[in-house]
């Protein structure tokens, strides 16, 4: 199986992107071919999941295959170390592309090497640490067809949503939704659960202005996707089974909260995207008062 290795250093990660992009850009034109492209694309980003990675592609590979419709897998590796890499052996190339780049530069760069590489007409990704079943991405796939909103993200505060997390871990979580919610006003409960999928014509939108390296990448492209009018958004219910080893330390925390004031700054005070950003919707505009929600429970094996 071939694995592409691409060298990124964090000073040039965004021309490693641009190169990407723009292949993607161009295989975008080849619409007309006579091989149909895949219908869904899944970004798996991971840094050292160990032999947990093996199991949720698998996991992932079933869901997508069950569903009878052309797909393809990108796992992304962000500078593993673990050989985790060496455990998808054995899967066909054009269901499971592999990716790999060193050194470790963060989650959000694993995700924006991965969606450039996509070509699906539903784009997503999920976690590879298997807290997220993929068995609820067919219910997201179902949503994007039959209700047409523009992303339907996995929320922890769906009422139909099962959260196993310890109490610290939700209190980072509360207190990060409530600063999102003031500084952005987005019309989200919340912006940073592990799984989401969107139409292709919000990438295409938002992906060349991503600039987020690590845990915020989800609130920016959110933030973005908004500012474009991709504003139906679709809260769905996920059950989050952490590990006992799962945690979240007080740096990440600390880095997910800078990152998320870095976004405020650059595209609401400085507009570093020049006309891009400055002639879009201002983001504090009036916003419906209340999100999307999806009333249906997904449901989820185990």
């Amino acid at each position: 199986m071939t694995e592409t290795s691409i060298r990124s250093e964090p000073s040039v990660g965004t021309e490693t992107l641009d190169g990407v992009a723009g292949a993607a850009e161009t295989a975008r034109t080849a619409e007309e071919s006579v091989t149909p492209g895949p219908l869904v694309s899944i970004v798996v980003p991971y840094y050292n999941p160990g032999d947990r990675l093996r199991s949720t592609i698998e996991h992932l590979w079933r869901v997508l295959n069950g569903l009878g419709m052309p797909f393809e897998i990108i796992a992304v590796s962000d500078g593993s170390t673990d050989g985790s890499q060496l455990t998808l052996d054995g899967f066909r190339e054009d269901d499971v592309r592999r990716v790999s780049y060193s050194p470790n530069v963060g989650k959000g760069h694993a995700l924006r090497i991965g969606l450039a590489m996509s070509s699906g007409r539903y784009v997503g990704f999920i976690d590879a640490d298997g807290d997220i079943s993929p068995e609820f991405l067919a219910g997201f796939i179902a949503a994007l067809q039959s209700e047409e909103p523009d992303i339907v993200i996995g929320s922890k505060r769906h009422a139909d949503s099962s959260v196993n997390a310890a109490p610290l871990r939700r209190l980072y979580s509360w207190t990060h939704q409530a600063i999102v919610r003031r500084l952005f006003r987005l019309d989200v409960r919340d912006t940073q659960v592990g799984i989401k999928l969107m139409e292709r014509r919000v990438l295409e939108d938002v992906l060349p202005l991503l600039r987020e390296d690590c845990f915020a990448l989800d609130l920016e492209l959110l933030v973005l996707a908004r500012r474009f009018g991709h504003t139906r958004i679709l809260e769905a219910p996920v059950r989050i089974d952490q590990r006992q080893d799962s945690t979240i330390s007080v740096k990440r925390a600390w880095r997910l909260l800078l990152d998320t004031f870095g976004i405020y700054v650059r595209l609401c005070v400085r507009h570093h995207d020049g006309d891009a950003i400055s002639s879009w919707p201002r983001l504090d505009a009036p916003a419906p008062s209340e999100p999307m929600v999806a009333v249906a429970p997904t449901s989820a094996a185990a």
